[in-house]
């Protein structure tokens, strides 16, 4: 897999780059994973509502084909797109979506962190209390407040065309949060987000770029 550091690009020709890559491509062609973050902008997924969008407040909403709701993108945040082959790799989009899960909670582990995920609701969460704790999720949650006592640290949205992948998963490294507040994060109204800095985590994005870079690119090699 060919790694390629973006650094700081905007996100709607780095979107038009994944489909038009994606749209050439051959079954030769090598896959690839684009690290990146992107100017402030809110992306819509493709079922995406409106009413999810309480107060862009100026900042640019842009409707995408990936899947999932409204979420922010801004300075701070490591963005991973992993551009894979799944029939080459072998695998259906469930594994693919557990292996670029597993890949965030392998990265936040280095800094000992404990991520986990919650049933039908992709992404990566923290215990807001202790996110050190390394002992699993217990217990049923409620399903009118499932993510009680959880911020969110990852989100992931995906697109498939051809058995191809792109879009992809980002994790928030130190950020301006405040963007959160003005939608309901990945279509979950009050869902806290948080990044590593509020962790606790004193962590450098060149540094999270390439730890998360190097498991995504373990994980999805053939």
């Amino acid at each position: 897999m060919l790694i390629r550091n973006l650094a700081r690009v905007p996100y709607e020709p780095t979107y038009d780059a994944m489909r038009a890559f994606t749209a050439a491509r051959t079954p030769d062609s090598a896959d690839e994973l684009w690290l990146c973050e992107h100017d402030p902008v809110y992306t819509q997924g493709i079922a995406g509502k409106a009413e999810h969008v309480l107060a862009p407040d100026g900042v640019p909403v842009v409707a995408t084909n990936r899947g999932g709701q409204v979420t922010y993108h801004g300075p701070g945040q490591v963005v991973a797109y992993p551009l894979v082959d799944l029939k080459r790799l072998g695998i259906y989009v469930k594994e693919y979506v557990y292996r670029v899960e597993e890949a965030v909670i392998r990265t936040l582990a280095t800094w000992h962190v404990t991520g986990h995920r919650v049933s039908g609701a992709p992404g990566i969460y923290v215990r807001l209390d202790d996110p050190f704790d390394h002992r699993a999720l217990t217990g049923p949650h409620d399903p009118r407040d499932p993510f009680r006592g959880l911020g969110k640290v990852s989100a992931l949205g995906i697109k498939i065309a051809n058995h191809c992948t792109y879009h992809g998963v980002a994790l928030n490294v130190a950020m301006d949060l405040s963007p959160y507040a003005r939608i309901n994060p990945c279509g979950y109204a009050g869902l806290q987000t948080v990044d590593l800095a509020t962790l606790g985590v004193a962590a450098e994005w060149p540094d999270a770029a390439q730890r998360l870079g190097d498991r995504l690119a373990a994980l999805l090699a053939p």
